[in-house]
């Protein structure tokens, strides 16, 4: 079996990471020339190109496979890092460029899952959390740029496990002055046209499946505004731009004080979500699930 350059492999990842190579070279604090030259040399001997000279940058099937490797190196020195601080709490801890990635999607970082995890960034393992919708999350598995994702996907990926994490539910909510304006008696049929829905971005699903739930449409087209970010539609909401679906999870003191209204009481849509990770033998990977299941339990309903 061949074996890599470890740097030229954390090289790659960086590329892949930071989106390009001027920025992969500010994190490795070496040139652009050197980062260039590290990844020609990984290509040569990999047979084949790893990269994709495009905007934003991607790695090609072969480039994928090798971030994927480098991915676990890393993994295996954070165990490493793991076991050694559990032995000698005085241990070094991993450095920041080797970073331990996983996605999670929006609504969940706003609500459940960051005092999941802080216990082990606080213990020092040096996580990056990237933030997507919960369809596409799973996407950054599947393309070997994290160790594991938060998804509403259930089907596992090859040579990973899943593992359910519990239901979200969404409500329509919107500010008490737009409600009665736009809706006086609730979220309909009709008035859903008219309405404007503050949507997470243009992949966002959600709104429009609820509104074919609570109206019972095999169809509709939306008016929505895009606000990246699940803090940010809420706030919009309270602000009068609209309507929106979110966690009711995240909304449920703003109801109870009535700076928000529930437009459709009798609906509430579930998404259910799935940890998914590599299926490894590895104490930092065991951490993480035992953290994202222990937290979900007390937050979200059992699917």
């Amino acid at each position: 079996m061949r074996s890599f350059d470890p740097h030229a492999l954390e090289c790659l990842a960086a590329i892949v990471e930071e989106g390009g190579f001027e920025r992969a070279a500010v994190r490795l604090s070496i040139t652009q020339s050197a980062v260039s030259q590290r990844l020609r040399s990984l290509e040569a001997q990999a047979g084949t190109v790893l990269i994709v000279r495009s905007r934003p940058l991607r790695a090609t099937g072969a480039g994928r496979l090798l971030l994927r490797h480098a991915m676990q190196l890393r993994l295996l020195r954070a165990d490493l890092d793991h076991d050694l601080h559990g032995l000698a709490p005085g241990a070094v801890s991993a450095r920041e460029e080797e970073r331990m990635s996983i996605a999670v999607n929006a609504d969940s970082i706003a609500t459940w899952a960051l005092p999941a995890l802080t216990p082990l960034v606080v213990g020092g393992l040096p996580l990056e959390i990237i933030a997507d919708d919960q369809e596409f999350t799973q996407l950054w598995l599947r393309e070997g740029q994290v160790l594991g994702c938060v998804t509403a996907l259930p089907q596992a990926l090859r040579g990973c496990k899943v593992v359910p994490l519990g239901v979200m539910r969404y409500v329509a909510v919107a500010q008490p002055a737009y409600a009665a304006a736009m809706a006086p008696h609730g979220l309909s049929a009709h008035n859903a046209r008219t309405m404007t829905f503050i949507a997470f971005n243009r992949k966002d699903e959600l709104q429009a499946r609820f509104v074919m739930q609570a109206c019972r449409l095999k169809r509709v087209a939306l008016n929505q505004r895009f606000v990246p970010s699940s803090e940010g539609q809420v706030q919009a909401a309270l602000s009068g731009w609209g309507a929106s679906v979110v966690p009711e999870l995240q909304v449920r003191h703003l109801l109870a004080s009535g700076e928000l209204v529930n437009l459709a009481p009798a609906t509430a849509l579930p998404v259910g979500l799935y940890w998914h990770c590599w299926n490894l033998d590895s104490g930092v990977l065991d951490a993480l699930t035992r953290a994202l299941t222990e937290a979900a339990a007390r937050d979200l309903p059992a699917g």
